[in-house]
């Protein structure tokens, strides 16, 4: 596949700017239809609305609020009512504007205004829900209420329309995200059109993941975060899978490699493992969908797609692109040196120094990273799951200013009323027993419509409180049964408390779904169970560790201000099963691309210290690099002004820094190190009953020698002092590393290894007081005379 990507490039590359331009098209043309659907069969909450629906079918306009408040005097006062009251009637002349109820007209106009007469508010009911409210008629609402402000008259605007409006113009985040990869790449690999290749593929990815999630929003419900992830997803991705691709290509032609053999063999190696790590990222986002909540199937359907389609493009248009630009993938200097002979391969670089490190202070290492990520982890032991509002807001917005100004005149409990309601028993005692209840501050029971009663009630305390919490549950277990009555709570706060129970209790279930899966597909991968086992003892520590960060700044307060992101409070409900899907999805990711690297070095020496030294100096760079643009990416969405994906991001780019700098740096390799042998045991009988899945490519078969060896290679293995080494271990591989033979050095030094047949061979030595060194050999049909020099602490590694 990627020769024939690599031949037809033209027609490639036209038929992914087809489907860019065709989706980008027929979505615009649709337009959008996102819908926040939050189905909660069997709770409390969903029983309140269900009788609210069926009580009052056209209630479904959005409600936003207009606020005002005045220094001195009072909002009763003839010039602040002939400022405001103008404004009210020109709003309520808008098209898409169904109603304004303000407290100067009405029966229960009185009740809007505040005890001290300082703050008062209007509602304003559009004739559609927040999502479907043209922004400019909420943009005209806003500058014709705050039109009337003036010294000493302040007046603010709530509701989840005017949040639309208040967010940053779309693509601010996706474009920072973009432009701080862009600078990493370049750094990274010294050329720019190198740094350009996993730039196109993240937005031809992404681009036609978003359009087609678009389209799908007509067919399906599909919340609007599911957008906004799926774009932080999809670049992160999209991004890295380029970039761990085109790592592998520049090392071929570097090494001397043609460009069309160069990137079909950076295909069937690093695209196969970009296959995996697709797939395994679409499992763990699949998880969700345990926990049977309904407002997680869009998200699920928006970030797997852009996944699926950001690895198709990952493996058949970047070999496209590589056709087009050739050797020019290298930088100017690369094919400088390229043209005076292939660059020999760098033993003593700091991946390397670090990887000999590891090998030599496991046990030191492996407790320093455990102790760093412990520490990170402790405050998750005060999570608190619950819902954000605009109280949350940045102080700056008009939202929050709206949400403060209601609390101060009307009570914190203002901002999030619980609705009882009920549909038989005594109404009015138990209006009086709610009344009587601890942390009640208002009762209200509007007249009742087709045998169905609402009260609203107000608590005293925030919507995001526990008392509130606490109101709740004792109006459900006490206050409702004892008075007789059959009636449910509901109301936004108590919809957030119900989520936020349903997805507690299926969060355990979820996260030994993915975990399940996870170790399946790796057990397949390498065939072994501690490997497998490690992955999902590190995955939780990372998941520990970033909800621990997640914690201390978005419930502990700890940097809001610096990151600008408004107060602090309780983490969103359905934030720990996004997050846990997205981060074992990357985490496995990193996995793969590390732990298949030591596979088959391992597959070829059978010597563990070696394949986890060497797969940890030849991956740990690339890992790094496509970890810290991940991190960019992600944290460039505190710009979106949405919470949700903003708290995402920081989580996300806490998790992903951590993984790939300490655990699959750090404590995977040191682990691995401890375990030894074990780590790629395999019971017989397991291993015979498995299915295999092929991470790396298939062995070219090895030349035929029906009458023994026809030639051979030999010589010493002596220290660069020239001592002789004995013991050492000189293993004879094909080019594409299937073991031929394997002998171990005499007393004097001596080898001898058995050659099937003239051709180029890798030989590899290493010896356990010294490093290891693989060399490329050519061997005729004679003898080859060949003298191997170790180092002590060397590592010369060759693919």
């Amino acid at each position: 596949m990627a020769r024939w990507c690599y031949r037809h490039r033209l027609v490639v590359l036209l038929l992914w700017v087809g489907a860019l331009f065709g989706l980008g098209f027929s979505a615009t043309t649709a337009g959008t239809d996102y819908a926040n659907v939050f189905s909660l069969p069997d709770t409390d909450s969903k029983s309140a609305y269900d009788l609210m629906q069926k009580a009052f079918p056209n209630s479904s306009g959005d409600t936003d609020t207009v606020v005002w408040k005045v220094d001195s005097g009072s909002v009763k006062d003839q010039s602040v009512q002939t400022r405001i009251q103008p404004a009210l009637d020109k709003i309520a002349g808008m098209k898409g504007v169904g109603e304004v109820t303000g407290p100067y007209s009405g029966a229960r106009g009185a009740a809007q205004i505040s005890s001290d007469g300082k703050i008062a508010y209007a509602q304003i009911t559009f004739a559609e829900q927040a999502n479907a409210v043209p922004k400019e008629l909420v943009q005209k609402v806003v500058d014709t209420a705050q039109a009337a402000r003036q010294g000493g008259l302040h007046v603010e605007l709530g509701g989840q329309a005017v949040q639309r409006v208040e967010e940053p113009p779309g693509g601010i985040a996706e474009g920072v995200g973009i432009l701080a990869a862009a600078v990493v790449l370049f750094l990274a690999f010294g050329s720019f059109y190198a740094a350009l290749l996993p730039i196109g593929i993240a937005i031809f990815g992404v681009g036609t993941g978003l359009f087609s999630t678009q389209l799908l929003s007509h067919a399906t419900d599909i919340p609007d975060l599911a957008p906004l992830l799926a774009t932080l997803i999809g670049l992160g991705v999209g991004i890295d899978y380029a970039l761990f691709i085109v790592t592998r290509h520049r090392r071929g032609l570097q090494r001397g490699m043609d460009p069309e053999e160069s990137a079909v063999v950076a295909l069937n190696t690093s695209g196969r493992a970009v296959l995996f790590a697709g797939g395994t990222v679409c499992i763990a986002l699949a998880g969700m969908l345990v926990t049977q909540l309904r407002f997680l199937d869009g998200v699920v359907i928006g970030t797997s797609l852009t996944v699926v389609l950001s690895v198709l493009a990952a493996t058949t248009l970047l070999p496209a692109l590589l056709g087009f630009l050739g050797p020019r993938v290298l930088s100017r200097k690369q094919r400088r040196k390229l043209a005076d002979g292939p660059e020999p391969e760098r033993t003593d670089n700091l991946a390397v120094r670090w990887s000999a490190a590891v090998q030599k202070r496991p046990r030191r290492i492996a407790a320093l990273a455990l102790v760093v990520m412990a520490v990170l982890a402790f405050p998750v032991l005060s999570l608190r799951l619950g819902a954000t509002d605009q109280g949350n807001d940045n102080a700056s917005t008009t939202t929050r200013k709206a949400y403060d100004l209601l609390a101060e005149g009307f009570g914190p409990g203002f901002n999030g009323p619980l609705q009882v309601v009920t549909s038989s028993g005594d109404t009015a005692t138990l209006v009086k027993d709610i009344e009587a209840t601890k942390d009640v501050a208002r009762v209200a029971a509007l007249p009742p419509t087709g045998g169905v009663t609402i009260i609203q009630v107000v608590p005293k305390t925030s919507p995001q409180s526990v008392e509130t919490d606490d109101l709740i549950d004792t109006l459900r277990d006490k206050v409702i049964p004892e008075a007789g009555a059959t009636g449910h709570v509901g109301g936004v706060t108590a919809i957030s408390k119900d989520f936020a129970s349903v997805t507690g209790d299926r969060l355990p279930l979820f996260v030994a779904t993915i975990i399940g899966l996870s170790f399946l597909l790796l057990l397949l991968a390498f065939r072994s169970l501690v490997v497998p086992l490690t992955a999902a003892l590190m995955n939780l520590i990372a998941a520990a560790a970033s909800f621990g960060v997640l914690v201390a700044i978005f419930q502990w307060g700890w940097g809001l201000d610096m990151l600008g992101l408004g107060k602090e409070g309780p983490i969103n409900a359905f934030l720990p099963v996004i997050m846990l899907s997205l981060l074992f999805g990357l985490s496995m990711d990193y996995q793969v691309f590390l732990v298949s690297r030591m596979h088959e070095e391992w597959v070829h020496t059978k010597d563990n210290a070696r394949a986890v030294r060497v797969g940890l100096a030849e991956t740990s760079r690339v890992i790094n690099s496509a970890a810290l643009i991940m991190v960019c990416v992600f944290l460039a969405f505190v710009l979106s002004g949405n919470t949700g994906a903003a708290t995402a991001g920081v989580g996300l780019a806490a998790a992903v820094a951590l993984d790939a700098f300490i655990l699959r740096t750090a404590l995977v390799p040191a682990a691995m190190h401890l375990l030894g042998n074990s780590n790629w045991w395999l019971p017989a009988w397991l291993d015979k009953s498995l299915p295999h899945l092929a991470v790396e490519p298939a062995e070219e078969p090895a030349p035929a020698a029906p009458d023994g060896p026809s030639s051979a290679v030999h010589g010493f293995v002596r220290t660069t002092d020239g001592e002789p080494v004995e013991g050492a271990a000189v293993t004879l591989l094909t080019a594409g590393g299937r073991q031929l033979d394997r002998v171990e050095s005499l007393a004097d030094g001596s080898y001898i290894v058995s050659v099937p047949g003239p051709g180029t061979y890798l030989l590899a030595t290493t010896a356990p007081s010294y490093g290891s060194v693989a060399r490329h050999v050519a061997v005729t049909d004679d003898p080859l005379v060949y003298d191997v020099e170790l180092a002590e602490g060397e590592v010369d590694a060759v693919n």
